[in-house]
C-alpha cells in the first residue's frame, strides 16, 4: 500500500470511532496543555527577571571592595565570620565581595581602577545622613556623593531643572519626594532655591583647628585646678548651628517603566534623597565622620594595619563598563589588583539554575498527566484491534504485509498525538492569555502597577509540546501495533 492508502485508512478508521477518538484526544490535549502553561510560567519568570536586571542598569555596573577601616579596627575575630565591614553605616542593600580584598580602596586605586580596559568610570560611594534646612523646614535626609558628569540612567530624568554643572560647583539635585517634604508646590519650584546642610559652630571650629586645641590642653589651659576641663564658651559655640549650602540643580523623576521593569531603584549605588558632587561629599564625610568611625579609624592605626599618614579610602565603589561583554575581564583584573568586587552575574548562574529547576518540576508535572494520555491511546489501540480483528485477517489474507498493519496503527496514534498536542498548545496560549488578564485586573491594577505578561510562550515549547505528544503517541501504539502485526490471517478471517 503507498503512504496516502495508509493514512486514508487511518483517518477512516478515527471517523468511525469519532467518541473514542475525541475522548482519547482530550487527554493528549490536556496533557500538552498543562506543560506548555507551566512551562511558560517558568520561562516568563525568568525573562521577566532578567528584564528588570536590564532596566535597573544592574547589567553595566559592578560594586568593588576595598580593604576598610572597620575590618583593620577587628582583632581577635575570624573574618570568615562575616562581620558587618561597615557597622556605621548600613543604607542599602548588603553587598558581599567574591573575595576578602587586600589592598585599600583610594584615590590612587581609583585610578589605576580606571585605567582598565573597557571601563567607563569609577564612582566611589560616599553616603551620610544630616540635617538639611530647605525652604524653612528642618529634616533628616541621606546624602550620597555622585560623579559629575555621571552616565548611571537615574540621572537621566528630571522632572525639574537639570544635572549638576561641574564636579567643583555647590550645587545638588534631590528627589521629587524631598521637595513635597520641604513644602514645594511642585518640582520646577524647588529649582534655583537653596538646601543647607547643618552642623554646630563646635564642630565646625574643632574641624579647622585641631591643632589649636592640642596645644591649649599641653598648656593646661584648658584644665581647671581640679584637673577638669574648662567649657570657655563651648557651650555657646555647640548650640549655635551653622550649615554649607547648595544650590538646587534638579528635581530627579522616576523614569517611567512599564511591564516586570516597572519600580524598584537603579544601579549598584546607594539611593539617596540627595545628590552633591563628589569632593563635597568626600569633605562633608570627612570632617563629620560619626564616633564609631574615629574610633575603628584609631583602632586601624593602632594596630599597624594602617600607617598614620595612610589615607583610609572608600569602602566600596561602584565600576560601569562600556559593555556588559567585558564585565568578567574587569573583574578578574581587579581581583589581580588586590580588591574583591560583587556583580549581579554573580547570582544569575544561580538563578539559572533555580529556573531549570523550576522549568524541570513543572514540566515534569505535566508530563506526568501526558503519560496518563499515552494509556488511553494504548487503550483505544487494543479496543481497536479487537473490533477490527476479521478487517486485519482480510487486509493480510490478500497481500497485506505486517509493516503495512503497524503503519496504519501508528498512523492512527500519530494523528491523536499531533491534533491533541495542537489544540493543547492553542489552549494553553488561550489559558496564559486569561491569566494575564485576571491578574492584572485583580492583582495588578488595584496597586497602579501596569500590566505583566507572566508567560513566556516561544515557538520551540509549543512545536517541542507538539513534536513531544507525537513521540508519546507513537510509542503507546507500539505495543498494539505488534499485536494487530501478529495476528494470524487464517483465525481472523473466523472471527465474528
Amino acid at each position: 500500500m503507498s503512504f496516502y492508502d495508509i493514512l486514508r485508512l487511518a483517518l477512516r478508521n478515527l471517523r468511525e470511532s469519532r467518541l473514542r477518538a475525541t475522548l482519547t484526544s482530550m487527554g493528549v490535549i490536556v496533557g500538552v496543555a498543562v506543560i506548555v502553561t507551566m512551562v511558560s510560567f517558568g520561562l516568563g519568570l525568568q525573562r521577566n527577571m532578567l528584564t528588570r536586571f536590564r532596566a535597573l542598569d544592574l547589567f553595566n555596573e559592578m560594586r568593588v571592595f576595598g580593604k576598610n577601616v572597620f575590618s583593620m579596627a577587628v582583632t581577635g575575630v575570624d573574618p570568615k565570620l562575616g562581620r558587618d565591614p561597615n557597622p556605621g553605616d548600613r543604607r542599602g542593600p548588603a553587598f558581599r565581595s567574591d573575595k576578602a580584598p587586600t589592598r585599600i580602596l583610594d584615590d590612587a586605586a581609583l585610578a589605576e581602577i580606571a585605567k582598565i580596559p573597557g571601563v567607563a568610570y569609577v564612582e566611589p560611594d560616599i553616603g551620610f545622613t544630616t540635617y538639611v534646612r530647605c525652604n524653612g523646614r528642618v529634616i533628616p535626609q541621606s546624602v550620597n556623593g555622585a560623579m559629575v558628569p555621571n552616565e548611571s540612567l537615574r540621572f537621566k530624568t528630571f522632572q525639574a531643572g537639570q544635572m549638576i554643572s561641574r564636579p567643583d560647583a555647590d550645587e545638588a539635585v534631590v528627589s521629587d519626594v524631598l521637595t513635597e517634604t520641604c513644602g514645594f508646590a511642585k518640582p520646577a519650584d524647588a529649582v534655583g532655591k537653596t538646601i543647607e546642610f547643618l552642623t554646630t559652630e563646635k564642630e565646625q571650629q574643632d574641624t579647622k583647628a585641631p591643632a589649636k586645641k592640642d596645644a591649649a590642653n599641653e598648656d593646661g589651659g584648658g584644665v581647671s585646678f581640679f584637673g577638669l576641663p574648662l567649657e570657655e564658651g563651648n557651650n555657646s559655640a555647640a548650640s549655635k548651628v551653622v550649615g554649607r549650602t547648595f544650590s538646587i540643580a534638579g528635581v530627579m523623576g522616576n523614569e517611567k517603566r512599564e511591564g516586570a521593569a516597572q519600580g524598584g531603584p537603579i544601579g549598584l549605588m546607594p539611593s539617596a534623597s540627595i545628590y552633591i558632587p563628589l569632593p563635597a561629599a568626600r569633605e562633608w564625610a570627612l570632617k563629620h565622620r560619626n564616633p564609631m568611625g574615629d574610633v575603628a579609624l584609631a583602632l586601624a592605626r593602632q594596630s599597624g594595619q594602617m600607617g598614620q599618614s595612610d589615607s583610609e579610602g572608600y569602602f566600596t565603589a561602584v565600576v560601569r563598563v562600556h559593555d556588559p561583554v567585558v564585565l568578567t575581564d574587569v573583574r578578574k583584573r581587579l581581583t589581580e589588583l588586590g580588591f574583591g568586587s560583587f556583580s549581579i552575574v554573580d547570582q544569575l548562574d544561580q538563578i539559572r539554575t533555580v529556573f531549570l529547576i523550576i522549568d524541570s518540576v513543572l514540566g515534569l508535572l505535566g508530563g506526568i498527566s501526558l503519560l496518563v494520555a499515552s494509556f488511553g491511546i494504548a487503550n483505544t489501540m487494543i479496543m481497536s484491534i479487537l473490533e477490527r480483528t476479521r478487517e486485519i485477517g482480510i487486509m493480510k489474507a490478500i497481500g497485506a504485509e505486517d509493516r503495512e498493519i503497524k503503519l496504519i496503527f501508528f498512523f492512527e496514534a500519530a494523528v491523536i498525538g499531533l491534533t491533541g498536542g495542537v489544540i493543547g498548545s492553542l489552549a494553553a496560549w488561550g489559558i496564559d492569555g486569561l491569566a494575564n488578564r485576571l491578574a492584572y485586573r485583580f492583582i495588578l491594577k488595584p496597586q497602579n502597577a501596569s500590566f505583566v505578561d507572566f508567560f513566556s510562550l516561544p515557538p520551540y515549547l509549543w512545536v517541542g509540546a507538539i513534536a513531544f505528544a507525537l513521540v508519546v503517541s507513537i510509542l503507546a501504539a507500539l505495543y498494539p501495533a505488534a499485536r494487530a502485526a501478529r495476528i494470524d490471517p487464517v483465525r481472523a478471517l473466523r472471527h465474528d
